[in-house]
C-alpha cells in the first residue's frame, strides 16, 4: 500500500512544478513521508518506463547536472484516476469509522 501511496504522491508532486529527486524527497519528509533515495528512484524509474513522467538534464550551479522530473499527460490522466479513487476510499473509511 505504502508503494502505491508514495507513487501518487510523486505524481501530486510533479503535477505542481518539475522536480529533481532531492527536491521530491524534501517535500515527502515535509509531509512527514519518510523516503530515501534508494526507495525514489526505483519508483521514478518505473513511472518513466509506463509513460507517466519524462525527465530532462539540466546543468547545476552547485555540482553535476541534474535530471529534472515531469509529469506527462498520461501522468496527469492517472492522477486524476487515483484523486477520484483516493476519495472514494475516504468517503468509504469514513462510512465504517463513524457508521453507528
Amino acid at each position: 500500500m505504502r508503494k502505491g501511496i508514495l507513487e501518487y504522491c510523486i505524481l501530486a508532486i510533479l503535477s505542481r512544478n518539475d522536480a529533481y529527486a532531492s527536491q521530491i524527497i524534501s517535500e515527502l519528509k515535509q509531509a512527514e513521508m519518510i523516503v530515501v533515495e534508494g526507495t525514489l528512484y526505483p519508483l521514478l524509474t518505473r513511472q518513466k518506463n509506463q509513460g507517466l513522467l519524462s525527465y530532462r538534464w539540466e546543468e547545476s550551479t552547485q555540482g553535476p547536472p541534474r535530471k529534472y522530473y515531469t509529469i506527462t499527460a498520461k501522468g496527469r490522466e492517472l492522477l486524476v484516476q487515483l484523486d477520484m479513487a483516493w476519495d472514494e476510499m475516504v468517503q468509504q473509511i469514513k462510512a465504517i469509522r463513524w457508521s453507528e
